[in-house]
């Protein structure tokens, strides 16, 4: 059983745990805290995005274990690395979710184990159940725990009160489930008078015999001091870490073919030591007692042998080898049955065919009886057929005498019907064509009425079109008189924008009129206006010779020129 194999089986018990209606399916958002809580448990790097995308919250309901197992292969199994997570911390994990619906110990606290054996036997059901859900473990394996816990504790099982446990409670798939193993171990049936004490450390020893982890002394490389460490013997390593919740690993033996382990005499202080060979290094180490070394060694042995021999587990390899001697067990109470039913099968053959022979011998003696009966009744049923022959002989002479009388009847008859049949012909004939000249005139007639018919519906058609005609007129007439209005008031606006047109013309016509008088005024001023400008330009040339010097002079011309300044500003004023 690989890895993902032993991960799937508690998976499933959380998974079904959470199946609170026991429809198959579990609700998205319980599935999305069970994954973040394996990520945690198993080491993985988180991957939120993918745990959103595939759990987000849509419309489609729950989720069944068809439909979370791609998502637990792809980004939860895929990426479980062996060694890089504490398989305890997983499997207490996904049995607190399982025990809290389906686990049930005694409520006044008369229970034969803990919680916390109860947790250890459930990993031990879990190891040594069948590979096929829902997982059951058969009577054998059930036997087999019982008894190496048994064996722990130095008591004897009592197999036969197990068998009539086992033949009482109602099993389904062939074995029990892990909740009523565990309720039988509870019920106290098979561990009367032991204290729970005493079956606590059995179920440790099994378990950690089954796990194979446990602590040791084991000595240092440099510092060579001895130091207590917590052990755990795979296929290939055996891994040492500080403690038993195995978060600090301090490092790894790697066991292979090359591998020893000797057992070594007492010395520093430590007892029932021993030493692990590889081709690199020697680790020594010390066991607790001589029971305990004893189980290390041939435990570490046990493993080297099977990674020579490409194994994985001496439980594993003992369990496969238990299941094989089941199956051939089975093969062979199979084969055995099969050939006591074949036996069976020839016995009742064999008395079916010579219930048959007796029957045919009977039936030989019925049918030797009825063929003499046939023979006699066939005899006399040809003496009774020769007296009635010789009888109809006679009867038939007789009838024949008869019958010729009848015959000359017969033709006088016939003769007579044969006249009667010509005459029926002939009437016959009369009647057809009677009946040829009626139906062809019904035909004509016929014809003559499809064909009124036909011009009553041309006639009618013709109406409907002239009726038709008629309401068209009638609306062309309407729409004539609506647009002849819409012209004639057309005609009545223009009429009034043409009189306002011309009343504007009118007016343009008498303004043009005034503008031209105001610019022929404007002219004649302008032409005045010029000819003052000549004017004034001849006298200021004539006043603007020079005068000679004197004070007196000089005066009067300053005179002369201011009282001609006005006149200059009104001549500049009169050209703008």
């Amino acid at each position: 059983m690989d890895l993902r194999a032993e991960l799937l089986k508690s998976i499933w018990y959380a998974f079904t745990a959470l199946d609170v209606e026991k429809s198959g399916k579990v609700s998205k958002s319980q599935l999305k805290v069970l994954s973040h809580n394996l990520y945690t448990v198993l080491c993985i790097p988180h991957d939120p995005v993918a745990l959103e995308e595939h759990f987000r919250d849509d419309d489609d309901g729950p989720v069944s274990s068809q439909g979370y197992m791609p998502y637990l292969n792809k980004y939860i199994l895929d990426k479980v690395e062996e060694g890089a997570f504490v398989k305890e911390n997983f499997d207490e994990l996904c049995w607190t979710l399982t025990a809290k619906k389906n686990y049930k110990p005694d409520r006044n606290g008369n229970s034969v184990v803990s919680h916390q054996d109860a947790f250890k036997l459930w990993c031990l059901f879990n190891f040594l159940s069948e590979d096929k859900y829902p997982l059951v473990m058969v009577p054998d394996e059930v036997e087999y725990l019982l008894k190496k816990i048994c064996t722990a504790m130095n008591v004897e099982l009592n197999s036969c009160e197990l068998d009539d446990y086992l033949s009482q409670e109602p099993q389904g798939q062939g074995g029990l489930t892990v909740w009523q193993f565990l309720d039988m171990v509870n019920s106290g049936r098979f561990l009367r008078g032991i204290e729970q004490e005493a079956i606590s450390m059995a179920v440790e020893e099994v378990y950690q015999e089954v796990i194979e982890d446990g602590y040791l002394w084991k000595k240092g490389q440099l510092r060579r001091n001895w130091s207590e460490r917590w052990f755990m013997l795979k296929p290939s390593v055996l891994s040492y870490y500080m403690s038993e919740e195995r978060k600090e690993k301090k490092g790894s033996i790697a066991l292979d073919k090359h591998c020893c382990v000797e057992v070594l005499p007492d010395r520093d202080g430590k007892r029932c030591m021993f030493c692990v060979k590889t081709s690199s290094r020697t680790y020594e180490m010390s066991a607790s007692d001589t029971r305990q070394r004893q189980e290390w060694t041939l435990a570490i042995q046990t493993a080297i042998r099977l990674q020579a021999e490409g194994k994985k587990s001496l439980h594993k390899d003992l369990k496969q080898k238990r299941r094989e001697q089941r199956e051939q067990r089975e093969q062979r109470k199979a084969a055995k049955e099969e050939e006591t039913q074949r036996l069976k099968q020839l016995q009742e053959e064999k008395e079916r065919k010579l219930q048959e022979l007796e029957l045919l011998k009977e039936a030989q003696r019925q049918a030797e009886i009825l063929l003499q009966e046939e023979e006699q009744r066939r005899r006399q049923q040809h003496e009774e057929m020769q007296r009635t022959l010789e009888i109809q002989l006679r009867e038939a002479e007789q009838a024949r005498a008869s019958m010729q009388a009848e015959m000359v009847l017969k033709e006088a008859e016939a003769e007579r019907q044969r006249k009667r049949i010509l005459e029926l012909e002939d009437m016959q004939e009369r009647l057809q064509e009677a009946l040829q000249q009626e139906v062809k005139a019904r035909q004509d007639e016929e014809a003559v009425r499809y064909a009124q018919a036909r011009l009553l519906a041309e006639e009618e058609e013709k109406l409907k079109e002239l009726m038709k005609l008629k309401e068209e007129q009638e609306e062309y007439i309407i729409k004539t008189q609506r647009e002849k209005q819409v012209l004639k008031q057309e005609m009545e606006n223009k009429n009034k924008c043409l009189e306002e047109a011309q009343k504007q013309l009118e007016e343009v016509r008498v303004n043009r009129q005034r503008v031209d008088q105001d610019v022929m005024a404007a002219q004649r001023k302008l032409r005045q206006a010029s000819t003052n400008v000549k004017h004034w330009n001849v006298q200021m040339n004539r006043l603007m010779h020079p005068i000679g010097p004197g004070d007196k002079r000089t005066n009067v011309s300053g005179g002369v020129f201011a009282g001609y300044q006005p006149l200059l500003s009104q001549r500049d004023s009169s050209l703008k």
